[in-house]
């Protein structure tokens, strides 16, 4: 690699945080695409990077690295930014939010995207039903959590779990296409969409928005993705 990073990435996909992450850390990157049309996330090349075969990887010069959550946290703790440092008395917090992100609001959201693969697809709609009054809690708790204005949801010094969050909120406005999703308003957020609202007018979001085509307003006003290359799905 002539950079120090490869990401691995599909646009509009889980890729677009760390992408988000290496632009605002002005961080030097590679990009190789993942073109899921032609299935090439079970390639045998892509998954001896991640045997699980999913979206994304960032090669490093310690070896590959997958889940989004654990990519986000080796960078800001390689490189001290956008996350509180292991002495900070702000960390604990930290963690666990940025866990509740990974492992309750991504895990539901993926769920609520890929119904058909969770269950018997003619009860796709009712996973999907349930998986709607989940996510509008776990939303409720996150705005509770960035109305207090912890250091590390500053839209003026953003960190890896703003970003995470900035990424979901868009995925909630748009997918799955083609099917409801009037249980997601973002002004029912209004503490995470002033968060949000600052992040998109970064020079960070502006890259982004150049090298996956996601429109002048990402975050609060999404469209879909197109870009110049792959597909978002």
């Amino acid at each position: 690699m002539d950079s120090p990073y490869r990401l691995h990435y599909a646009p509009d996909n889980a890729s677009l945080v760390i992408r988000l992450v290496l632009e605002e850390m002005g961080l030097p990157y590679e990009t190789v695409l993942v073109d899921r049309r032609r299935n090439e996330q079970d390639s045998v090349a892509y998954r001896a990077l991640n045997p699980n075969g999913l979206i994304p990887v960032l090669e490093t010069p310690e070896g590959p690295i997958f889940e989004t959550a654990a990519i986000l946290l080796w960078l800001a703790d390689r490189h001290g930014q956008m996350a509180p440092g292991a002495d900070s008395p702000d960390r604990a917090a930290f963690l666990k939010w940025l866990f509740f992100a990974s492992n309750t609001l991504h895990a539901d959201l993926r769920i609520l995207f890929y119904a058909k693969k969770y269950i018997d697809p003619a009860q796709a709609e009712t996973l999907r039903a349930g998986m709607r009054t989940r996510l509008r809690q776990h939303l409720k708790l996150m705005d509770t959590e960035a109305q207090r204005a912890p250091a590390w949801l500053s839209p003026d010094h953003p960190s890896v779990l703003g970003y995470y969050l900035a990424c979901m909120l868009r995925w909630m406005a748009l997918y799955p296409a083609g099917s409801d999703r009037s249980w997601f308003q973002l002004p029912d957020t209004p503490h995470l969409r002033g968060l949000v609202m600052r992040l998109e007018t970064r020079p960070a979001t502006r890259a982004a928005i150049q090298a996956e085509g996601l429109g002048a307003t990402p975050f609060t006003s999404p469209t879909y993705a197109n870009p110049s290359e792959g597909s978002a799905t």
